[in-house]
């Protein structure tokens, strides 16, 4: 009987501690299930995450080149130096000491201008001493001729002989000659004084001034040099593969070292053989030069314009991209790369930039990617950087 209460006590005890069991497991949950069903009213609760955006390839604005309609030139480089077109060295036609010098290096003259006095304090005793002979000579040829119209009045008469008249015309013939020659050894002597004061042949600056008052000059002698600088001109050496492609008249837009304004000027002169050594042709450009703003033996570029094309649709050559004999470029259409075939014509450039022709393939507007960036896998997403106001 102790026994079997034994185990009556015993299974209510396992009764029991399973029932505490139970009810200990379902308080726990209650906040649980109160928590999930309030849940999706409560705004603090996170959504659900959705997939992330690829980052875009981001480009400069001075990386894309949007077409548009361009004047595209063919041209033919040329470069030399400037020259004057009129250039004229002032000489010393006499010898003698330099008395005075009017003008300096830089100086504007004026065609006639008296620019350089040498002494004539010689030259003043020859033109004396010659005009001293030609008095002497007209004296005696006044002397002949008296005798000579005397002797035909006698020998009219027969007072003279035939002969003696004749010996009377002998002299006074002689006495003609001798004024004539000292009349021009007074002319020559005449030139070389007004030889003496030195003038501007040309209109110009002065370039260099080779003497100083007080030196000596012999006949010959470089006194100045004078540069007209209203018309200058560039020679430049074409081979002479290409100079069937330039005549008479063609445009050139120069470019001069040292200034940011460009030139025009055009071709005036082709040189009729070829040069020494180098078998290049010269040619010659004329520029105007109004403000005197180019001098003398700058270095200039000149771009000699052969073909124009307007309206044409044109690309960096950086933009072009060849591969199995075919040209593609690289275009950002709705905010993503993608590779356009196209076909190429003439090359040339558009102001100073290379260009080359598109002549199908694409629309003007469109953006090309200008910059050799690798291979870009179309389908990229792009984005081009707003530029940064100044």
């Amino acid at each position: 009987m102790r026994t079997r209460t034994i185990v009556i006590i015993v299974l209510l005890l396992i009764v029991a501690a399973a029932a505490g069991r139970f009810w200990f497991k379902a308080k726990n949950a209650e906040p649980t299930a109160s928590t999930a069903t309030t849940a999706p009213a409560s705004p603090a609760s996170p959504a659900p995450a959705k997939p992330a955006a690829p980052t875009p390839l981001e480009f400069l604005a001075s990386e894309i080149f949007t077409t548009e309609p361009a004047e595209l030139r063919q041209v033919m480089l040329l470069t030399g130096s400037l020259r004057a077109v009129d250039q004229v060295t002032v000489k010393a036609k006499v010898a003698a000491e330099i008395r005075a010098i009017s003008v300096r290096e830089g100086e504007a003259v004026t065609a006639g201008q008296v620019v350089v006095k040498l002494d004539t304090a010689e030259y003043d005793a020859r033109v004396a001493q010659a005009r001293g002979n030609l008095n002497n000579a007209r004296a005696q040829f006044e002397i002949a001729t008296k005798t000579r119209d005397n002797n035909l009045a006698l020998v009219e008469k027969g007072f003279i002989s035939k002969n003696a008249f004749d010996n009377s015309a002998s002299q006074y013939a002689a006495a003609k000659a001798n004024v004539d020659a000292a009349q021009a050894a007074l002319d020559i002597v005449q030139k070389s004084l007004n030889d003496t004061i030195s003038r501007a042949p040309i209109s110009g600056l002065v370039s260099v001034r080779h003497v100083q008052p007080g030196e000596k000059v012999a006949t010959d002698a470089r006194l100045i040099d004078i540069v007209n600088l209203q018309k200058l001109e560039l020679e430049a050496a074409v081979p002479s593969s290409e100079i069937t492609q330039v005549v008479i008249g063609q445009k050139v837009e120069l470019r001069v070292e040292g200034l940011p304004q460009r030139f025009e000027g055009k071709v005036v002169r082709i040189n009729p053989s070829t040069q020494a050594g180098s078998r290049s042709v010269p040619v010659y450009v004329q520029v105007a030069n109004p403000q005197n703003l180019l001098r003398v033996g700058m270095f200039a570029d000149g771009r000699l314009l052969l073909k124009s094309k307007p309206g044409a649709m044109t690309l960096p050559q950086s933009a072009i991209r060849s591969v199995n004999g075919g040209s593609f470029v690289f275009v950002i259409i709705n905010s993503k790369i993608e590779r356009v075939p196209v076909t190429l014509g003439s090359s040339g450039v558009v102001g100073d930039e290379p260009r080359i022709e598109i002549t199908s393939g694409l629309d003007f507007g469109a953006q090309v990617i200008r910059t050799d960036m690798g291979n870009l896998s179309p389908g990229t997403v792009v984005r081009i950087a707003a530029t940064p106001n100044r």
